[in-house]
């Protein structure tokens, strides 16, 4: 009842573009805040970008502002991470969640086991 489908993911080099796709299917995600996390090899999985089922604003990790951009199509039930400047150390599966909260901020806060849903990630490579 509910997946999020990731793609998108693929090697680029340094200082070019990307855009991941979040696809969900079984139900409408219309109203629920969505997410990007990512997780390095041997690294913690980390808060990337949100943004709101309830307004539409936005949030993102301080590591990525000003070159990542989230948005969402709810008719394709969609979420997409435009994926600008790309540096190395963005290198990562990156992960598509869901969650029944209200801001954008409150994605950043939650854990594995707060998220209502999660993709299976998509690996994105970032050569130097």
């Amino acid at each position: 009842q509910g997946q999020l489908v990731e793609s998108g993911g693929r090697t680029v080099q340094a200082g070019g573009s990307l855009r991941l796709s979040c696809a969900g299917s079984g139900r409408t995600f219309s109203n629920y805040t969505m997410g990007w996390f990512r997780q390095a090899p041997g690294k913690e999985r980390e808060f990337v970008a949100s943004i709101s089922w309830s307004d539409g604003n936005t949030y993102y990790a301080d590591s990525v502002k000003g070159r990542f951009t989230i948005s969402r199509d709810n008719a394709k039930n969609t979420v997409y991470l435009q994926m600008n400047s790309l540096k190395p150390e963005d290198t990562a599966v990156y992960y598509c969640a869901a969650a029944r909260v209200t801001t954008a901020q409150a994605m950043e806060l939650l854990n594995y086991y707060g998220m209502n849903y999660w993709g299976k990630g998509t690996l994105v490579t970032v050569s130097s």
